[in-house]
């Protein structure tokens, strides 16, 4: 190419997917002015011979696979103006060569592994640089003194490094400075009093530092159009300087985990631009009545932690755009204003551990976007308002430690959502709520210390999905429901000091090593836990034991009905001697489905040779799954689970449990992307269930190929699949009686019919865990699809199955397991769409790229690592069938990054 081009003065090759190595030869285009090959797909190294082209003004080699070191010839482009080498794989140290570029106006390297020192030699030369962006590398040492000899500098970027030492004083040379950002480092001292002297300062962080010391008490006093301010993670002290928001254009003012003192200054109160303020966990004092103003375009204020006192002002009701008001953690005295019901925006309120007193703010049922509410540790009083059920997005609520009195306003249809409660050290009275089971609550529900009463609600056996059970210091009695040995993800529970009575059940977590306090105070409770008198066999009991003996099997059978709604079609048991084919009447006889298809167990035992090995077509952890062609001609694919004698068990209860679970879910579900299950039967030590048989296999499968099969998925028909399995999580997570979370969702998990319509298979393991004596939790996701909070923590919720999700959809786009993606994001998202994409198909067409930039959008979302900030499925379906095949987008499919879909802003608070 270069020998056909000697006189070519620019080569613009930019976003054109171009992969291989920049030539070697292209040296030999003497007078090129000016080459960007942005945003390709180029490897290997930056060849030496660039150093020939003298004439060189613009190179730009950014966002590539670039993966070596500068070459030092690179410093004989003396021309050069424009350097920008960001997002690669670059490494090493920066070669001094670069100080012969004294003509450099812009400098872009963020983004590499850059090691090693910015020496003073290295940037005294680079007098005329505008523009100096070393972010996101690993450069160490001192920042040098002569930066500040660079007085043409608008943006100095070196924030995500290991620079350490102090902020040289130099730095107030810098005066057209517009951006500083010096956060994510180890800078260490005080800042110097010359950052003062910035009078053009916009944008200045800090953060995440290990400074020292007070703020300047002159700095901002003469930068009128200081909009950012970040000083949080470092060890400030001292009070807030007087004159910060001068300009009164300050925006975002961030300076939370410090050790500032003091009162706010007066400016606070009248910065009406501010936006996003953080204040907590420092020492700040005084009264906080006033400190504050009306600022209509407020959306997040962190008070939390400190020591101001006061009350709240009304004048916060005029502030329409808070999402996020956290105050706990203060000595914020007399009544809840009522005004914060006009706070309509609201998402997360936090006044708890203050002094509030009064009767419950009615108010706050008008918060109609309210998911997380904590009130707790105040001196509230009265009734718990029942304008509560109003808030349809309640996720999160903390009442505790207050004075409420009368009952837990629990009813049909309210706190749908609700996943945590907390009501302790109340003075609430009356029996437990039944309604409390009909509640989705995964992670706590606290009812200790009241005046409960009465016997312990049959209905909380439903809360399958609960962690933490605390019902203690109450006047509960009767015996603890046998049935709550069900709730299978309970890793905590309290009955202590009430007066239960009879055994403690067994399964479940009851039969774990509990600690000791878990059951003391109740002096009728027996069993074989420690502190507690053994159940004996006294006679004067053994009319009890008889019932009991009688009862016990009896209300395990009625539970077991419920659960699978009459659907667990036992087979007869074929004794010694008897055929290998028994007839089984009433065996598939599909009353699950409600559909006209009725065959027996001995029909799939013929035709499938008693499950001969060719018949096989799957394996997976609890069994095997065979094809049986029916004489009609019907198809179905039946799961074999065998409960050999020879397995632990543990193992035995893993498949039984999961054999309950697949019946208990299909029976409820019905979906037309949901696969139906025909009907189940147990025979000779086996578990058998029979479902629709999927002709394509799995995803994976079809995705992937296998050998002899060149069939690719097109974009129409991925899109496709993608939105029926997002409305098919949904209606397990909104549209059945009871919540169902998956827990397993995977390209192998979801089967595609003749025309690759999708349905989603193995419930086996919704909402499984087991231990033994080691505390061992069975992990039921599948490793690549499973979200981040599960590596640590036992709570299971919808939001895990949305991360699942999240990983299929990337998946099912990209033609690859997005793993990479994820692990490294902040790095790879100033990648481009186009070059994520399964690159065996062309780009989708202009009607369908819409639907495919939508689907990689939202599953950025759902693999968020917060599981607070991921969408629901039903938000995600929603969003997808309001998806227009048209061609809508707001710029051309080449030129959007992931960084844009993510919606990603970088933030150090």
């Amino acid at each position: 190419m270069p020998y056909n081009f000697p006189k070519l003065k620019q080569l613009h090759l930019a976003q054109n997917n171009f992969n291989g190595t920049i030539p070697e030869d292209i040296g030999f285009i003497s007078g090129l002015q000016r080459v960007d090959l942005f945003n390709n797909s180029l490897e290997s190294k930056i060849p030496s011979s660039v150093g020939q082209l003298r004439e060189l003004q613009h190179l730009d080699l950014g966002e590539n696979s670039l993966n070596s070191s500068i070459p030092s010839d690179l410093g004989l482009c003396t021309n050069l103006s424009y350097l920008a080498l960001a997002v690669n794989k670059l490494s090493g140290e920066l070669p001094l060569s670069l100080s012969n570029l004294k003509s450099l106006v812009e400098l872009g390297l963020s983004g590499n592994v850059f090691t090693g020192l910015i020496l003073p030699s290295l940037v005294s030369n680079w007098t005329e640089m505008i523009s100096l962006q070393l972010q996101n590398n690993r450069l160490s040492g001192n920042l040098p003194a002569e930066l500040g000899l660079s007085k043409r500098l608008h943006i100095l970027n070196l924030h995500s490094n290991n620079f350490s030492g102090s902020i040289p004083s130099d730095i107030g040379n810098l005066q057209v400075l517009t951006k500083l950002d010096l956060s994510s480092n180890k800078l260490d001292g005080e800042l110097p009093n010359t950052i003062s002297l910035l009078t053009t300062l916009q944008f200045f962080s800090v953060s995440s530092n290990n400074l020292t010391g007070t703020i300047p008490s002159d700095f901002g006093r003469h930068i009128p159009n200081l909009t950012t301010v970040r000083l949080p993670r470092n060890k400030f002290s001292g009070e807030l300087q007087q004159e910060l928001c001068s300009g009164f254009a300050l925006e975002t003012f961030v300076v939370n985990h410090n050790n500032f003192t003091g009162t706010l200054p007066e400016w606070l109160r009248n910065c009406s631009a501010l936006s996003r303020v953080r204040l907590d966990e420092n020492q700040f004092t005084g009264n906080i009545t006033n400190a504050f103003g009306v600022h209509p375009s407020l959306e997040l204020i962190y008070r939390r932690q400190n020591k101001f006192f006061g009350e709240l002002s009304p004048r916060w009701g005029e502030c329409k755009n808070i999402t996020d008001m956290q105050m706990d953690g203060n000595r914020i005295s007399v009544q809840i204003p009522p005004e914060l019901g006009q706070l309509r925006q609201l998402q997360k309120l936090n006044l708890g551990s203050n002094e509030f007193s009064g009767e419950f703010p009615v108010a706050i049922g008008n918060l109609s976007l309210l998911f997380n509410l904590s009130l707790s540790r105040n001196y509230l009083t009265g009734a718990i308002s029942r304008f509560l059920g109003k808030l349809t997005r309640l996720e999160y609520l903390d009442l505790s430690d207050n004075n409420f009195t009368g009952v837990l306003p629990v009813e049909p249809r309210t706190f749908e959502r609700l996943t945590s409660l907390n009501i302790s050290h109340n003075k609430l009275s009356g029996g437990i709520p039944e309604e409390i089971g009909n509640l989705h609550l995964q992670y706590l529900l606290d009812l200790s210390s009241n005046t409960f009463s009465g016997s312990l609600p049959l209905n909380l056996a439903k809360l399958i999905m609960l962690e933490i059970l605390n019902v203690s210091h109450n006047q509960l009695s009767g015996n603890i429901p046998s049935t709550f040995s069900r709730m299978v993800s309970l890793v905590d529970i309290d009955f202590s000091y009430n007066s239960l009575t009879g055994p403690i059940p067994t399964g479940g977590i009851f039969q774990k090593k509990l600690p000791d306090n878990a059951f003391v105070g109740n002096g009728g409770l027996c069993g074989e836990t420690e502190g507690l008198t053994p159940c004996t066999s006294d006679p004067k009991k053994s009319n009890k034991k008889i019932l009991l003996g009688v009862l016990v099997p009896i209300c395990g059978l009625l539970m077991i009905v419920t659960i699978i709604s009459v659907t667990l079609n036992f087979c007869k048991r074929s004794k010694l001697g008897e055929s290998d084919h028994p007839e089984l009447a009433e065996s598939f006889d599909s009353t699950i489905k409600r559909r006209e298809e009725k065959f027996t167990f001995s029909e799939i035992i013929t035709a499938t040779e008693n499950f001969d090995e060719k018949y096989l077509i799957g394996r997976g952890g609890f069994g095997s799954v065979y094809m049986a062609v029916l004489g009609r001609g019907k198809v179905v694919a039946v799961k074999m689970m065998n409960m050999s004698v020879d397995s632990s068990d543990n193992i035995l209860e893993l498949i039984r449990q999961s054999f309950a679970n697949e019946i208990r879910s299909l029976t409820e579900v019905r979906h037309r992307n949901v696969i139906k299950l025909y009907g189940s039967c147990s025979w000779m030590g086996c578990s058998y269930l029979a479902y629709e048989y999927a002709e394509r296999g799995s995803l994976k499968r079809v995705l992937y190929g296998v050998e002899g099969e060149s069939e690719i998925l097109g974009w129409d028909t991925r899109v496709k699949i993608v939105q029926d399995v997002a409305h098919a999580i949904s209606h397990l997570h909104n549209d059945c009686s009871e919540l169902i979370v998956h827990r397993d969702i995977t390209l192998n998990n979801i089967l595609l019919q003749r025309d690759f319509v999708p349905w989603l298979s193995d419930f086996g393991t919704a909402r499984l865990l087991i231990s033994d004596s080691s505390n061992w939790t069975a992990v039921a996701v599948s490793y690549g699809y499973m979200a981040p909070e599960l590596a640590f923590t036992m709570r299971v919720r919808d939001k895990c199955d949305v991360y699942s999700f999240g990983v299929v959809a990337l998946e099912i786009m990209m033609g690859s397991h997005p793993g990479e993606l994820l692990a490294s994001q902040s790095e790879n998202r100033g990648f481009l769409l186009k070059d994520l994409l399964d690159q065996r198909l062309g780009s989708p067409s202009s009607g369908l790229a819409e639907g495919v930039v939508s689907i990689v959008k939202l599953a950025l979302a759902c693999t968020s690592t917060d599981p607070g900030s991921r969408p629901t499925m039903q938000f995600v379906a929603k969003e997808f069938s309001s998806v227009r095949i048209q061609n809508c987008l707001s710029e051309p499919l080449d030129m959007i990054t992931i960084n844009k879909l993510a919606g990603f802003e970088t933030r150090s608070d």
